[in-house]
């Protein structure tokens, strides 16, 4: 280890002895069931946004077992809004194979943790790390941006040769010992001083042998993802409503985008249904994409069917927009079901 680093891990583990967080709802125990979903929620989703999911979602599910004999409904409507759905299918899944293979207890070694759907070698880690006391390394979002710039490491770090750099780092700098509250001290200061925007260099633990301080380019790092413009797709939202103001909605197949969901159906275009009224375009954002979406009320008479021949019929209900049944619902479904709660369609 270089000499201006040998003492990084004693300077975070100070600063966090004083500075660290240590009130989160998931550090009450170290017990692995809550760590593991914290963990899981925390990907790519801040601690505040994931504070009150985390309690409801433990309220409901206490144990892995009730988690496994949950309804994947359940599950999924407890996770609407926080969006990457494939968390919660994945935890779902995860959780009976923990009952199958572990006899419902979490597994101990590395191997057999990232064995389980959604978790990868960082996470892996850290639940590790944070439940068991073991030594792993970690290196998500926050560990990236402050190894980034402490090394000012080039290359967007989504790129596989910049990661594989940042692992070798942060597996140098990882201690043998004291190694859950290292590992929480190096997300904590990526978090609170090591921010994308407007970080707070001054109070840094590590600041006096920063790269990217050094050279006062600590916004160049880390370096952001090269930019392309997202495509645009179109899509219809079907909104069928029957004499009772219900809407249809169907359940879409457990993988692809809102897996598992309910949704209105959709069509790509709408020349062979008959329209009633069409509400105002919106866009909802994915990761690769935008998709705008047109909803359109159309023939209650008429059970639309946006499947093609090839797939299962799906599963259909009629759902009242002013009380939805407690299911998973995709973003632009429950905010239309909202609009439709508050201003009824009347239909003519």
């Amino acid at each position: 280890m270089p000499n201006s680093t040998a003492n990084f891990a004693e300077r975070l583990l100070a600063w966090y002895a004083t500075d660290g967080r240590k009130g989160l709802p998931w550090q009450r125990n170290r017990e692995p069931y809550p760590i593991w979903i914290s963990e899981i929620m925390l990907q790519q989703t801040q601690v505040t946004t994931v504070i009150p999911y985390f309690e409801r979602f433990l309220h409901q599910f206490p144990n892995i077992a009730v988690l496994a004999q949950a309804p994947i409904d359940d599950v999924l409507y407890l996770w609407t809004g926080l969006g990457y759905y494939a968390r919660a299918r994945n935890l779902h899944k995860a959780a009976q194979q923990i009952q199958k293979n572990h006899a419902g207890q979490f597994p101990h070694t590395l191997d057999q943790v990232v064995e389980l759907p959604g978790v990868g070698l960082s996470t892996a880690g850290a639940i590790l790390s944070f439940a068991f006391g073991q030594t792993h390394t970690i290196l998500d979002g926050n560990v990236k941006r402050v190894l980034s710039r402490h090394g000012a490491v080039e290359g967007w770090p989504g790129k596989t040769q910049v990661h594989n750099t940042l692992w070798e780092i942060a597996d140098e700098l990882t201690p043998k010992d004291q190694t859950a509250q290292y590992n929480q001290a190096i997300m904590d200061l990526g978090a609170t001083l090591c921010r994308r925007s407007k970080p707070d260099c001054p109070r840094c633990p590590v600041k006096q042998d920063c790269s990217a301080l050094t050279k006062n380019a600590v916004a160049q790092y880390p370096v952001p993802k090269p930019k392309t413009k997202k495509p645009v797709r179109q899509t219809f939202m079907l909104i069928s409503i029957n004499e009772q103001q219900e809407v249809l909605l169907e359940r879409r197949p457990p993988v692809g985008i809102w897996g598992g969901l309910w949704c209105f159906p959709e069509a790509d275009e709408t020349a062979q249904l008959t329209i009633s009224q069409q509400l105002s375009q919106f866009r909802h954002t994915f990761s690769h994409y935008h998709l705008d979406i047109t909803p359109v009320i159309i023939n209650s008479k008429v059970k639309p069917n946006s499947n093609n021949n090839v797939e299962e019929p799906r599963p259909t209900q009629w759902c009242n927009p002013s009380a939805p049944p407690a299911v998973g619902y995709a973003a632009p479904v429950k905010k239309l079901l909202a609009m439709l709660a508050n201003q009824p369609i009347v239909l003519s």
